[in-house]
C-alpha cells in the first residue's frame, strides 16, 4: 500500500493547523467556525462522524471507513486543541498505557481514592 509523502507527520501538521486556526476568522475557516461554536459543536461532530464510521464499517466499505475515520480523527484532534491539549498529550497517555492490560487500566481509573 502506498503512503502519501510524509504521511507520518500529518498528525503533527494537522495540530499545527488547528492551533493556527483557533483565532482565525470563522467566516473563512471551517475549523475557526467550529472553535467559535464551542465544545458542543465539536462533540456533535464527533458523534456524527462516529455514527458514520460505524455504518461504513458495517457495510465493509474500505474507502468509506478510511474517509470516516479521518473525519473522526480530525474532530477528535479539534476537541483536544479546543481544550489546549496537544497530540503529545495523547501520545504520552497512550505510552503510559502501553503494556498495561486494558482491564487493569480501566480498573485503576475506576478506583476511588482512599478516604
Amino acid at each position: 500500500m502506498k503512503t502519501a509523502p510524509h504521511a507520518e507527520d500529518v498528525f503533527d501538521r494537522l495540530f499545527a493547523t488547528l492551533a493556527a486556526r483557533k483565532n482565525a476568522d470563522p467566516k473563512i475557516s471551517y475549523t475557526a467556525k467550529l472553535f467559535s461554536e464551542g465544545p458542543d459543536a465539536i462533540l456533535k461532530k464527533i458523534g456524527e462522524e462516529s455514527a458514520e464510521l460505524i455504518l461504513a464499517s458495517k457495510d465493509g466499505a474500505r474507502d468509506a471507513i478510511t474517509h470516516e475515520a479521518a473525519d473522526l480523527l480530525f474532530h477528535l484532534f479539534a476537541l483536544l486543541a479546543f481544550h489546549g491539549l496537544s497530540l503529545e498529550d495523547a501520545r504520552r497517555e497512550l505510552a503510559r498505557r502501553e503494556g498495561v492490560s486494558g482491564i487493569e487500566e480501566k480498573a485503576a481509573r475506576n478506583k476511588k481514592p482512599a478516604e
